[in-house]
């Protein structure tokens, strides 16, 4: 960017929201791309009119277009425009992310897909009525459902900003808009449209962020321009060892915390795992995980270098602090309409990037619900519903969450910081689940009561956590924010950042403080101690040889050696503890297949 525009800017917005036919021509085509997708799969599957050939593609999935979806999904809008945000704010700390990632890709393919894979189970809350009973799957899907639809609403609020800030488009109708597309094609196309659709938009989201990145070194003078004024201003910082768990980005904080985070959504979440239990082999199964690992590299990488160009462009004059955007989730959409402007049809890659994530996160999440709703509430209650009205019910429930998604959006505008909400998100209700799953997988002295107990504990925590960092946010001494350039906006309304820091002490200066990525380390081994406590109180110790080992990780084999003081694990059947119910459910397992079923 030339230094004038740097010193000058623009004093409004508007001036900048100038789509020109180029641009909503790029756009667009993402909709006809995505509706054509989902007629395609709709009129191919016409005469497949069965559940599992909607939810699951008929398990023939394989592992590439899998693995492409899963990236596709973790690349929300919230990905393409926090990131970039988070690194121009706080620095390249974020980018260890990566390596938390690797962990967590590595402990789900070789400990919670086999065993979800084996038990052909539909939805992942089915194990818990398998390992525990159903009050424990009712609980979980109930979580799930909670979880998902906040997640969504915040994520369809993402792509509505940036339209509004590029085009001036309603933040209104971009959310309806958004809504509306996801539901189209996922209600008529099913899974099989939601996983390609994915491998389009991901596509879209990688060449978006490669546009503002040639475009950014080429204004500002190469990569190493970049680099050398991100390092003079501390931007480039991946040596922050801290111990001390309030920090809000620390090496450890990251690895440790943001493992655990991330694993109660590759390894237990229902838009997750559904897609696993859609390849068509365990082996492709992992692939998809592995090979999703190599794409979120790129994702995090590519966000990261967008980042650090967005500073290197603004190092003269922050677009925050000079009020030319009111929050650091404007920043991205800002920066597009400042270097790119003059290049017709490139704005329209940039918002097609945003929107691409946004459909492929939504379109995963109302897809995921249904089938969890159907599989977990509907279908036990009414087990003889014929194939065609469970398509017809799956598709009206994918309307359903559409329309509850699009009213947590609105209200998604009241947030500041998207990102950090969102992630805060999968600890407060994604740890108290990793946690009773965790028990069930691991912990073979573990029994209903406990995991009901320690979910419900968990939950009431993480809600607890969750107000009192609310009331009480940590100081900058723990969020370590990265002082923001002035010195070049001449003649604008510098808005000053100074006030009063608050000195907390108790709670809020302890746990209130904690940083969003420990929520889940906090809420997993909360949910964990609790429910192996009440386990042991409640007779658990008297039934660890009862649990059949193909619900325990790797077999049982690791589990029964170390957990119960013997290696002999009953495998022929397990019998549920379910007091509320006439009689146990059983589980039958296929030997020839693997495979396994709840009798009642």
């Amino acid at each position: 960017m030339s230094t004038t525009t740097q010193n000058s800017g623009m004093s409004n917005l508007e001036d900048q929201r100038s789509f020109s036919a180029g641009d909503y021509a790029v756009f667009g085509s993402l909709f006809f791309v995505s509706a054509l997708i989902g007629l395609f799969f709709a009129y191919r599957d016409r005469n497949k009119k069965s559940a599992e050939n909607y939810l699951l593609a008929g398990r023939t999935m394989s592992g590439w277009p899998v693995a492409l979806s899963l990236t596709a999904s973790f690349m929300s809008a919230i990905t393409v425009l926090g990131t970039p945000a988070e690194i121009y704010i706080y620095g390249t700390m974020f980018w260890w992310f990566f390596i938390a990632y690797t962990i967590v890709a590595i402990v789900t393919a070789t400990i919670f897909v086999p065993v979800f894979y084996k038990l052909g189970i539909s939805s992942t809350y089915e194990y818990l009525e398998m390992r525990f009973n159903r009050s424990v799957r009712i609980a979980g899907t109930c979580a799930f459902i909670i979880q998902t639809v906040l997640y969504m609403g915040m994520v369809m609020y993402m792509p509505a900003l940036a339209l509004n800030k590029v085009t001036g488009l309603s933040l209104i109708v971009s959310i309806v808009v958004t809504s509306l597309v996801c539901i189209f094609y996922t209600c008529i196309g099913g899974m099989k449209a939601v996983v390609w659709n994915d491998v389009v938009q991901c596509f879209v989201m990688w060449i978006g962020f490669v546009a503002i990145i040639i475009k950014g070194c080429s204004d500002v003078g190469g990569i190493s321009k970049v680099i050398s004024i991100a390092n003079e201003n501390g931007r480039i910082d991946f040596w922050r060892f801290d111990l001390d768990p309030r920090i809000r980005h620390s090496f450890w904080s990251i690895i440790i915390g943001g493992s655990l985070m991330w694993l109660s959504v590759y390894a237990i979440n229902q838009s997750m795992v559904q897609r696993y239990l859609s390849c068509r082999s365990l082996a492709q199964a992992k692939l998809s995980l592995y090979l999703n690992d190599i794409g979120l590299f790129l994702v995090v990488s590519l966000a990261s270098l967008t980042g650090l160009i967005m500073f290197a462009v603004y190092n003269k004059c922050d677009p925050l602090t000079s009020g030319k955007v009111e929050k650091s989730d404007q920043l991205i959409p800002y920066l597009v309409m400042d270097i790119l402007h003059s290049l017709p049809g490139i704005p329209g890659i940039f918002v097609a990037a945003a929107y691409s994530g946004t459909l492929s996160t939504v379109s995963t999440g109302i897809n995921a619900l249904a089938c969890s709703t159907y599989e977990d509430l509907i279908k036990p209650a009414k087990p003889d519903i014929s194939d065609s009205k469970a398509v017809l019910i799956s598709k009206i429930l994918v309307i359903i969450y559409g329309l509850l998604g699009l009213g947590v959006a609105f209200l998604s505008s009241l947030l500041d910081k998207i990102l950090t909400m969102a992630l805060k998100m999968f600890g407060i209700i994604g740890g108290p689940l990793l946690g009773i799953f965790c028990l069930g997988i691991f912990t073979p002295v573990a029994n209903s009561k406990g995991a009901l107990t320690g979910l419900i504990g968990g939950l009431a925590a993480g809600l607890w956590l969750a107000v009192g960092s609310y009331m009480y946010p940590p100081t900058v001494e723990f969020t370590r924010a990265l002082p923001l350039p002035t010195v070049g906006c001449i003649s604008l309304n510098v808005t000053s950042s100074s006030s009063m820091v608050p000195e907390y002490t108790g709670l809020a200066n302890t746990l209130y403080a904690l940083s969003y990525c420990h929520y889940s380390t906090f809420l997993v081994l909360f949910t964990w101690t609790l429910g192996v406590i009440v386990s042991i109180l409640t007779g658990g110790l008297k039934s660890r040889h009862d649990v059949n080992p193909r619900l325990l990780a790797f077999g049982g084999d690791v589990c029964c050696c170390l957990a119960t003081g013997s290696c002999v694990c009953k495998r022929e059947t397990l019998y549920i503890d379910d007091e509320e119910e006439e009689g146990n459910a059983m589980i039958e397992l296929d030997e020839k297949t693997g495979q396994s079923s709840i009798k009642t």
